[in-house]
């Protein structure tokens, strides 16, 4: 009989999706920013002894930017976009950037893991540099992997603005 119960049985198991915050973003979630939607397809880990942060990429209808999300004394959130910053390699003390100065602020390196199109990262190590405009409005941060250097320009957002739609369990 528990065979034939469980197979004309009208109540259905479904399977529960567990609510996302910005430290458990997955691969495939969709992410609602600034009245858009955005895939997440690639994500990567950053961590530094016991520290952890994590940086995702989303795409949208018409373009790709990153979500940070790292957790200091309170949850700090942030957009960037890539950009071309011929002396960043350098690391120097101050950066211009479309006539803003941006001031130094940490320098350090992070073992990384990654998913989706970040997955061929996992288990390198990062050098990062990190700037801020003196309002601390906008942000600089540079990744040095090997030979490649990375820039992108980023902004703080709060936890409200954006929502997190998880793509599977």
């Amino acid at each position: 009989m528990g065979l034939i119960s469980k197979l004309f049985s009208k109540e259905k198991k479904t399977k529960e999706v567990k609510a996302r915050d910005p430290f458990t973003i997955q691969v495939g979630d969709i992410v609602e920013y600034d009245l858009e939607d955005y895939e997440t397809v690639g994500k990567i880990a950053y961590r530094q002894g016991k520290y952890e942060w994590f940086s995702y990429q989303l795409t949208g209808a018409n373009k790709s930017i990153w979500l940070s999300a790292s957790m200091d004394d309170e949850v700090e959130l942030g957009i960037y976009k890539p950009i071309k910053l011929p002396r960043a390699r350098d690391i120097p003390n101050e950066l211009t950037y479309e006539n803003e100065t941006y001031y130094f602020i940490e320098k350090g390196e992070a073992l990384v893991t990654g998913e989706g199109r970040s997955e061929n990262l996992t288990g390198q190590t990062v050098t990062y540099a990190e700037y801020a405009k003196e309002d601390d409005s906008s942000f600089l941060s540079i990744e040095i992997w090997g030979s490649e250097v990375e820039v992108s320009i980023g902004y703080p957002i709060k936890p409200f603005e954006i929502k997190i739609i998880a793509g599977s369990n």
